[in-house]
Protein backbone atom coordinates (compact mmCIF):
# COMPACT_ATOMS: atom_id res chain seq x y z
CA UNK A 1 0.00 0.00 0.00
CA UNK A 2 1.21 3.57 -0.59
CA UNK A 3 0.91 7.23 1.03
CA UNK A 4 -2.51 9.53 -0.40
CA UNK A 5 -1.27 12.47 -0.15
CA UNK A 6 -2.99 16.04 -0.64
CA UNK A 7 -0.69 18.77 -1.47
CA UNK A 8 -0.12 20.69 1.46
CA UNK A 9 -3.15 19.13 3.87
CA UNK A 10 -2.54 15.65 4.65
CA UNK A 11 -0.66 12.67 4.03
CA UNK A 12 -1.67 9.21 4.97
CA UNK A 13 0.95 6.80 5.38
CA UNK A 14 -0.38 3.03 5.01
CA UNK A 15 1.81 0.13 6.46
CA UNK A 16 1.15 -3.30 7.39
CA UNK A 17 -1.05 -6.42 5.44
CA UNK A 18 -4.71 -7.38 5.76
CA UNK A 19 -3.76 -8.77 9.16
CA UNK A 20 -3.01 -5.55 10.57
CA UNK A 21 -2.99 -2.20 8.90
CA UNK A 22 -1.61 1.26 10.35
CA UNK A 23 -2.81 4.75 8.59
CA UNK A 24 -0.39 7.34 10.08
CA UNK A 25 -2.22 10.61 8.97
CA UNK A 26 -0.52 13.94 9.16
CA UNK A 27 -2.17 17.08 8.80
CA UNK A 28 -5.59 18.49 8.91
CA UNK A 29 -8.48 16.68 8.57
CA UNK A 30 -11.67 18.35 7.46
CA UNK A 31 -14.16 18.70 4.84
CA UNK A 32 -11.21 18.75 1.73
CA UNK A 33 -9.04 15.77 2.84
CA UNK A 34 -11.48 13.51 4.39
CA UNK A 35 -12.80 12.03 1.39
CA UNK A 36 -8.75 10.95 1.17
CA UNK A 37 -9.21 9.30 4.82
CA UNK A 38 -12.40 7.12 3.99
CA UNK A 39 -10.89 6.12 0.56
CA UNK A 40 -7.70 4.89 2.26
CA UNK A 41 -10.29 3.18 5.20
CA UNK A 42 -12.52 1.56 2.66
CA UNK A 43 -9.67 0.26 1.05
CA UNK A 44 -8.26 -1.41 4.00
CA UNK A 45 -11.73 -2.79 4.32
CA UNK A 46 -12.30 -3.79 1.14
CA UNK A 47 -8.92 -5.88 1.39
CA UNK A 48 -10.12 -7.73 4.42
CA UNK A 49 -8.13 -6.23 6.80
CA UNK A 50 -8.90 -7.85 10.79
CA UNK A 51 -6.65 -4.80 12.78
CA UNK A 52 -7.07 -1.44 11.92
CA UNK A 53 -5.65 1.11 13.55
CA UNK A 54 -5.63 5.00 12.62
CA UNK A 55 -2.96 7.14 14.46
CA UNK A 56 -4.07 11.17 14.64
CA UNK A 57 -0.76 11.97 16.20
CA UNK A 58 0.61 13.83 13.72
CA UNK A 59 -2.79 15.60 13.01
CA UNK A 60 -3.18 19.46 13.59
CA UNK A 61 -6.76 20.26 12.71
CA UNK A 62 -10.03 17.74 12.78
CA UNK A 63 -13.16 18.42 11.46
CA UNK A 64 -16.99 17.08 11.50
CA UNK A 65 -16.06 15.96 8.38
CA UNK A 66 -13.17 13.57 9.68
CA UNK A 67 -15.26 12.81 13.10
CA UNK A 68 -17.59 11.17 10.70
CA UNK A 69 -14.97 8.92 8.76
CA UNK A 70 -14.13 7.96 12.39
CA UNK A 71 -17.34 7.21 13.28
CA UNK A 72 -18.10 5.26 10.29
CA UNK A 73 -14.76 2.94 10.25
CA UNK A 74 -15.66 2.35 13.90
CA UNK A 75 -19.55 1.16 12.76
CA UNK A 76 -18.18 -1.06 9.90
CA UNK A 77 -15.50 -2.79 12.14
CA UNK A 78 -17.99 -3.60 14.57
CA UNK A 79 -20.13 -5.33 11.71
CA UNK A 80 -17.43 -6.53 9.94
CA UNK A 81 -15.90 -7.81 13.23
CA UNK A 82 -12.34 -6.00 12.48
CA UNK A 83 -10.38 -4.89 15.77
CA UNK A 84 -10.25 -0.93 15.09
CA UNK A 85 -7.82 1.66 17.25
CA UNK A 86 -7.63 5.09 17.09
CA UNK A 87 -4.52 6.50 18.62
CA UNK A 88 -4.21 10.44 19.55
CA UNK A 89 -3.46 12.69 22.43
CA UNK A 90 -2.99 16.22 20.77
CA UNK A 91 -5.24 18.67 22.40
CA UNK A 92 -6.46 19.18 17.92
CA UNK A 93 -8.06 15.75 17.73
CA UNK A 94 -8.60 14.62 21.56
CA UNK A 95 -11.00 18.03 21.87
CA UNK A 96 -13.51 17.41 19.16
CA UNK A 97 -13.27 13.41 19.90
CA UNK A 98 -14.50 14.50 23.38
CA UNK A 99 -16.92 16.70 22.48
CA UNK A 100 -18.73 14.79 20.17
CA UNK A 101 -18.65 11.89 22.19
CA UNK A 102 -16.58 9.83 20.55
CA UNK A 103 -13.35 9.51 22.35
CA UNK A 104 -15.41 6.72 24.72
CA UNK A 105 -17.00 5.36 22.11
CA UNK A 106 -13.73 4.94 19.87
CA UNK A 107 -11.65 3.65 23.46
CA UNK A 108 -8.99 6.32 21.83
CA UNK A 109 -5.75 5.68 22.63
CA UNK A 110 -2.02 7.00 23.82
CA UNK A 111 0.52 6.38 20.77
CA UNK A 112 3.20 4.94 22.11
CA UNK A 113 7.08 4.96 20.53
CA UNK A 114 7.22 1.74 18.05
CA UNK A 115 3.54 1.55 17.87
CA UNK A 116 2.52 -0.77 14.83
CA UNK A 117 -0.19 -2.30 12.84
CA UNK A 118 0.11 -5.88 14.74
Amino acid sequence: MTAAPIPDLVSIDVTGSTTGVLLTVTGEVDSSTAPSLRAVVDTAFADGVRTLTVDLEGVTFLDSAGLCVLAGAHRRAAEDGVVFRVLASTRAVVRPLQITGLYDLLAVGQPRSGAGAA
